[in-house]
């Protein structure tokens, strides 16, 4: 409802009540494959509970006066805006986060706050409201983000941000993304987000080029099981060797289906197909890659933007379908149904 302005170059889009209720009814189950729910061992707490009929003026006098304007424009999340513009719906945002913590203190003795370091404005923010509402203590824990090859944080709204949820990367592109990482980021990956030993992660350091492809690998293999389970890190990892290793196999290729009555005058287009398989969120979109030369089908470049394929072209020994790469590394097979 109000959003972070941390490492933000514009306020962020507001979120409707009905998108905000369908992220929270995905996140637990998200979050169960890495937290046990069980018997209340973790509990997820919507802050919304307490903070959507606050009364105003009552929240300033209890709450607003312990923030110092000062102070909070010193931080560093509010100061990288200053120039371009901050709001004052935005700069709300540190002081709900700290009276988040206050109430998760009150309600369930939460003493111990953990986030990502550019929280540690709004994480300290929630201690020292603590410590004078409460005389408790409470602490902060904060830990590098992740960021992407170019320095970028790695988050939701970022460009080519991977996400948990299947229907917006599905187990094959989580695990291609992972095996794709930079050869450089390969080392501390494995250190941040596996269970891989310490020791067997220092076998890999030193290692340039082809050498890491093992590292990548096991990176990626060990990634996708926690998040998606075994069965689908297996497809995934079987799937990526058998596309890049012989170049044949489509068995546990991501795919889609279509019918005949896609087809129009016994056609349907290459850019269509490219939408229908979700490698292009448009038809305008699509039908650019095609220009540049980035999309092929069967191995075979796709030449032009209006190019289309017929019933004949998705018949194959082993079935009907075709295979369409989106620039080197991008896999998808469209099988055509009856």
């Amino acid at each position: 409802m109000v959003g972070d302005p941390t490492g933000k170059t514009e306020m962020r889009r507001m979120l409707t009540k009905e998108e905000i209720a369908h992220n929270i009814s995905c996140f637990q189950k998200q979050m169960s494959r890495l937290i046990d729910f069980s018997g209340d061992r973790a509990i997820m707490a919507n802050n919304a509970d307490w903070l959507s009929n606050l009364n105003y003026i009552d929240f300033l006098r209890e709450i607003g006066v312990c923030f110092s304007v000062n102070r909070m424009l010193a931080a560093e999340c509010y100061k990288q805006r200053l120039e371009r513009g901050l709001s004052f719906f935005e700069m709300n945002y540190m002081v709900m986060q700290s009276y988040d913590f206050l109430e998760l203190y009150r309600r369930f003795g939460c003493r111990l706050e953990l986030g990502g370091d550019d929280q540690w404005s709004n994480i300290l923010g929630g201690v020292e409201l603590i410590r004078r509402k409460e005389n408790g203590e409470a602490f902060g824990l904060t830990v590098s983000l992740l960021t992407n090859s170019e320095g970028k944080k790695m988050g939701k709204t970022e460009k080519g941000a991977v996400w948990l949820d299947p229907e917006k990367t599905s187990p094959f592109d989580f695990y291609q993304y992972w095996r794709n990482v930079d050869d450089a980021d390969v080392v501390r990956c494995l250190k941040v987000l596996t269970f891989v030993p310490l020791k067997q992660i220092a076998e890999f350091a030193g290692l340039e080029g082809r050498q890491l492809n093992g590292a990548k690998e096991l990176l990626a293999y060990e990634i996708t099981k926690e998040i998606h389970g075994r069965a689908e890190a297996e497809k995934a990892r079987d799937a990526a060797r058998s596309i890049f290793g012989r170049g044949a196999g489509t068995e546990n290729m991501p795919s889609s289906e279509i019918s005949e009555s896609d087809f129009a005058d016994g056609k349907v287009g290459i850019p269509d197909l490219l939408v229908r398989a979700k490698l292009a969120p448009s038809k305008s979109e699509a039908r650019r890659l095609v220009a540049q030369g980035g999309v092929a089908v069967d191995g075979k470049k796709a030449e032009a933007s209006g190019a289309a394929l017929t019933a004949a072209d998705f018949r194959k020994p082993d079935g009907t379908y075709v295979v369409l790469r989106k620039g080197k590394k991008v896999y998808h097979k469209v099988i055509l149904t009856h």
